[in-house]
């Protein structure tokens, strides 16, 4: 949507900010309106057609709960969950703001904003709503090292995210499975976070016993155990202003995560052996493939640990739930391995492209990244062909498929068996169209048809 024909509702009880924004979008949308009572949101957004709103996180209102924002940001989607909702923060109710963008938020802005940020903000939203732009290219979700890319939307969505939390000091969930980029993800934020020079330490929590747990994590001093000969720090401690990564979170003991709830709340670390605390200030992340909620409902993962290292949750989607990302992968690998191994960069020829499109890719982008390095080592030629992309064997290669049932439509059965057939011959266009009994074309023909 042009911003010039938006209409923006701006919802503050301060008149000062009111009337400040007022002047400044006036000439930038089609009609402002403001409020001092959120009380009258709901008859505001029945009698016009609003695009945006503008929503003060706190007010001198009847809603006593020190979350006024959030009260009102719920009603807000409960009575137009397409409105575009800003949230505007004081500084001091940074955490809170953050806690908006769970609650469907789509920004926030801290007081005071610069007014080009907050145009180019509201600009960016509306734009995001109209949908996404064609022939929209790769997109870099964080500068320095890290790049992850992708020009689906679903990526498009977290890249929009992680740039809007990546500032704050929030502690970040990252949710997804096994190769789908968590721990990349991890780094791009760091990266983008306001400790970006400070370190990042990463730790697979998951693979520590009760006692390395403590010690890899807190620190020791000398003798604390049979094998401590010289005190050393701990991971929280090597953290010391940066980013600590905890990878595999959900495979701790309910011990562990005891011990490691007690750090987070006091922010203070006890090295093993001593009963001196030491001050730590690290930003949190952690990452799991394992669902949290269920794991509580069943009593193997605290409750409370939750809340507490689950600020902002990112899940990171499978491979096959992004398939137009894996061109733009295979070719970005194909480049990057061509460098690595001192090769001119291949290119990729159609059929070639085509056995990535349709394989389903249990091992997710780890496992594209590992086939694409392989070929690069391997090929004789400078295009690649389907011969050259040789999926692992390590892999369960199962496609998921729709439940049996009498509502299952036609369509979908009959893609589903092609995804099986096509997933039983690795990629093989030809095997995959004589078992189904149809040409190559028509096979293709259905492939386009169920944009698989």
């Amino acid at each position: 949507m042009l911003l010039k024909k938006a209409t923006v509702l701006i919802v503050d009880d301060d008149p000062d900010v009111l009337t400040a924004v007022k002047l400044l979008l006036k000439t930038e949308v089609h009609e402002i309106i403001t409020e001092k009572n959120p009380e009258n949101i709901n008859w505001l957004l029945t009698k016009n057609q609003v695009d945006l709103v503008l929503l003060d996180m706190n007010f001198n209102s009847a809603i006593n709960t020190g979350n006024e924002g959030i009260y009102w940001l719920r009603k807000i989607k409960e009575w137009k969950p397409n409105v575009c909702v800003i949230m505007i923060t004081a500084y001091g109710h940074i955490d809170l703001a953050v806690r908006s963008l769970k609650e469907g938020a789509a920004d926030f802005l801290v007081k005071p904003w610069h007014n080009e940020k907050l145009i180019e903000t509201i600009r960016d939203l509306l734009d995001k709503k109209e949908g996404p732009k064609a022939n929209k290219s790769a997109v870099k979700s964080a500068a320095g090292g890290t790049a992850i890319l992708g020009e689906s939307e679903v990526m498009q969505d977290i890249f929009y995210k992680v740039n809007k939390i990546a500032p704050t000091d929030a502690n970040i969930l990252i949710l997804g499975e096994n190769g789908t980029g968590k721990d990349l993800m991890a780094k791009a934020i760091h990266e983008r976070s306001m400790r970006a020079n400070k370190p990042f330490i990463k730790v697979d929590v998951g693979a520590l016993t009760d006692t390395l747990f403590e010690s890899e994590l807190f620190g020791h001093k000398k003798g604390a155990f049979t094998d401590a000969r010289e005190d050393r720090m701990g991971r929280f401690e090597e953290a010391q202003g940066g980013t600590l990564f905890l990878d595999e979170i959900g495979n701790i003991s309910l011990q562990q995560q005891a011990k490691l709830l007690t750090v987070l709340q006091n922010r203070q670390v006890t090295r093993l052996g001593t009963n001196k605390p030491v001050d730590v200030d690290i930003r949190l992340i952690c990452a799991t493939n394992v669902p949290l909620q269920e794991l509580a409902s069943e009593n193997r993962f605290r409750k409370d640990l939750i809340y507490r290292i689950n600020t902002v949750e990112i899940t990171m989607p499978p491979l096959r739930r992004r398939n137009e990302d894996i061109v733009v992968l295979a070719r970005h690998f194909a480049q990057l391995y061509a460098k690595k191994y001192g090769k001119p960069a291949p290119d990729f020829n159609a059929t070639a492209l085509q056995k990535l499109k349709v394989y389903p890719f249990p091992g997710n982008v780890r496992e594209l990244q590992y086939t694409i390095e392989r070929a690069v080592i391997m090929a004789e030629d400078a295009t690649l062909q389907p011969d050259d992309l040789i999926f692992s064997s390590l892999e369960n290669h199962v496609v998921a498929t729709e439940p049996e049932t009498d509502n299952v439509p036609l369509s979908q059965m009959e893609k589903n068996a092609i995804l099986k057939v096509i997933d039983k011959h690795s990629g093989n266009i030809t095997r995959a169209a004589k078992e189904l009994g149809l040409t190559r074309t028509a096979l293709y023909r259905r492939l386009n048809k169920y944009d698989i």
